[in-house]
């Protein structure tokens, strides 16, 4: 069995989703080794009909917005299930854009282990980004996500440490070293960017902020006493402000050279990024930057 690498999203990200599943295949020492799949909410109506309930995150209660801008990372648990718990499989955020040979990931010894991750250095708990990892299938049975999504509701599962990775025995994950998961930081050494700060996502400059700022256990806190009084008065995103400019240039041209070689390819068509920017999904100058940034081929992301 093939490995393959599935890209989890929703309508919001689908851009991003095919830039990066583009990504992985053009930087291929062997494109023909491993399968990219989309991982869409869509094709999950448990993640719809939980509308307006409560949820258990981070010691709190709070609603489930499935139209969030991050409604999709739940669904980083399901390679196991598609794959029938056989092979490996990689999985990774929609805003994780591949700029190296990935085979190199994919044939790696896993030395036994089940997970291999980014370890969140600095945290008081041991917590992992599970937003890049690598699965060794076979052992990731107990992965069954919608009635896992169903434990959050019953308030057994809390969703901070499900996606931190805190509910697997310690012992079954390896460390993945942070190059292959760098937050925004993108050098000769990155092999994958991940656009972490959701506030200066490339393709997302000037549009209204979509996403919930994360609030934290402790009711009183005065941030989370600040943000129940703004989404009382102005809803969800109301009072956020605007998604910034990346403050890397280079980040921002990497995606855009990215998204012009899809366009040449058919991958993405003009007429999805116009749709896209009537959404307010992609930045409304998409289609000037994209007249305006040469491809990678026409300029190399590092070149003297």
């Amino acid at each position: 069995m093939k490995p393959c690498v599935y890209i989890h999203t929703n309508e919001k990200q689908i851009i991003g989703a095919l830039v990066s599943q583009y990504s992985f295949t053009r930087f291929a020492s062997d494109p023909s080794s491993f399968d990219v799949k989309l991982v869409e909410t869509g094709q999950y109506g448990y993640l719809k009909s939980h509308e307006g309930r409560l949820y258990l995150r981070d010691g709190l209660k709070r609603e489930w917005l499935y139209n969030d801008l991050q409604s999709f990372t739940v669904l980083r648990f399901t390679p196991p299930e598609l794959m029938g718990y056989q092979g490996r499989s990689l999985v990774v955020d929609p805003d994780v854009f591949c700029i190296s040979d990935i085979n190199q990931l994919l044939k790696r010894d896993m030395q036994g282990k089940a997970i291999l991750a980014r370890h969140r250095a600095g945290s008081k708990q041991d917590v992992w980004a599970s937003s890049v990892m690598v699965l060794d299938n076979p052992q990731l049975t107990r992965w069954k996500v919608e009635e896992n999504f169903e434990e959050m509701f019953r308030f057994e599962r809390d969703y901070m440490k499900w996606v931190t990775l805190q509910l697997e025995p310690r012992d079954s994950i390896g460390v993945l070293e942070t190059y292959w998961n760098d937050f925004d930081t993108l050098t000769p050494e990155t092999r994958m960017i991940h656009n972490t700060k959701r506030q200066t996502q490339p393709w997302k400059s000037g549009l209204p902020v979509d996403f919930r700022p994360p609030e934290s256990k402790g009711s009183f806190k005065p941030k989370n006493i600040y943000h129940r009084v703004r989404r009382a008065l102005f809803g969800d995103y109301g009072m956020l402000g605007a998604y910034d400019r990346h403050p890397d240039p280079n980040q921002e041209r990497l995606f855009f050279a990215l998204l012009r070689e899809c366009c040449d390819k058919g991958i993405v068509t003009e007429a999805m990024v116009r749709e896209e920017m009537k959404q307010n999904h992609v930045r409304h100058d998409a289609l000037e930057l994209l007249r305006n940034t040469p491809t990678l081929h026409e300029r190399p992301l590092f070149a003297a």
